[in-house]
């Protein structure tokens, strides 16, 4: 198969990838929702978002290949490319996925050298991690990813493993769907030891946090974070930092499994 020289990429971990594995130069087209690393796509022709792309301005591009992803795109979308262009689709919904993700997309690149560190960086991470379940109770979280209504992450997300590899019970996964909405008289009563806030898709501030805490909606005692959503959602080269920083905001509420 002819070398890929010309990238368009719908999918804004996809686009940070790309450039970390060496092939900004590459990219003829992104989404104005990829904003990282954002001295480096600062020139990067945009065509529209993630939902609403504008295809045929991509196409007038001529990309060699176009980035997608079934969670973040469209499916039409993704038909009216793959039947124009050669598509790689993924959607990792587990770490070890995101990793296999970042392998395939340095091999279509013939960057494999080039993800090598990033490869590794992520075995270390789940590593440290099921050395820290050995020692370490999990924690109770509820991440909600929306507000009016509110809503959670369930099973089968990338996000709901991020949790579950850094020390997290997710409250939220005996609930039917992949993003299911949520009672609070329900939450109240899962005994949630930690609320974390993400900045996206909802961009929940300080402020929102603050207010939270003493509106009393969560049960009292209730620890509320804000975090990064992308530490939680953007998988590729970010997995690993991304694991590491979540195992961070968790440490400090799990309990020791040693006994005192």
């Amino acid at each position: 198969m002819a070398k890929v020289g010309r990238i368009a990429s719908l999918v804004p971990s996809m686009t940070e990838s790309v450039c970390a594995l060496g092939a900004r130069d590459r990219l003829v087209a992104i989404t104005r929702y990829c904003e990282e690393p954002a001295a480096e796509l600062r020139d990067v022709p945009r065509v529209g978002g993630t939902k609403n792309p504008k295809l045929e301005k991509l196409a007038a591009l001529g990309p060699d290949l176009v980035l997608v992803n079934t969670e973040e795109n469209r499916l039409e979308d993704i038909a009216w490319l793959r039947a124009r262009f050669r598509v790689l689709e993924q959607a990792p919904c587990t770490v070890e996925e995101a990793a296999d993700a970042v392998r395939e997309l340095a091999a279509v690149l013939e960057l494999d050298a080039e993800a090598l560190p990033f490869l590794l960086a992520i075995e270390a991470q789940l590593a440290a991690s099921q050395v820290d379940d050995l020692l370490l109770e999990p924690v109770p979280v509820f991440y909600p990813i929306w507000r009016k209504p509110w809503m959670g992450v369930g099973r089968g997300t990338y996000i709901r493993d991020v949790l579950h590899r850094a020390g997290a019970v997710n409250v939220c996964d005996e609930l039917a769907g992949r993003y299911p909405v949520v009672d609070l008289e329900w939450l109240r009563a899962q005994r949630v030891d930690l609320v974390v806030l993400p900045d996206e898709p909802w961009a929940f501030t300080p402020a929102e946090r603050d207010a939270l805490a003493a509106s009393g909606e969560f049960a009292a005692g209730t620890a509320i974070h804000c975090a990064p959503g992308k530490d939680f959602c953007w998988h590729g080269v970010r997995t690993a930092s991304g694991l590491a920083a979540v195992r961070s905001l968790l440490r400090p509420h799990r309990r020791s499994r040693v006994a005192h």
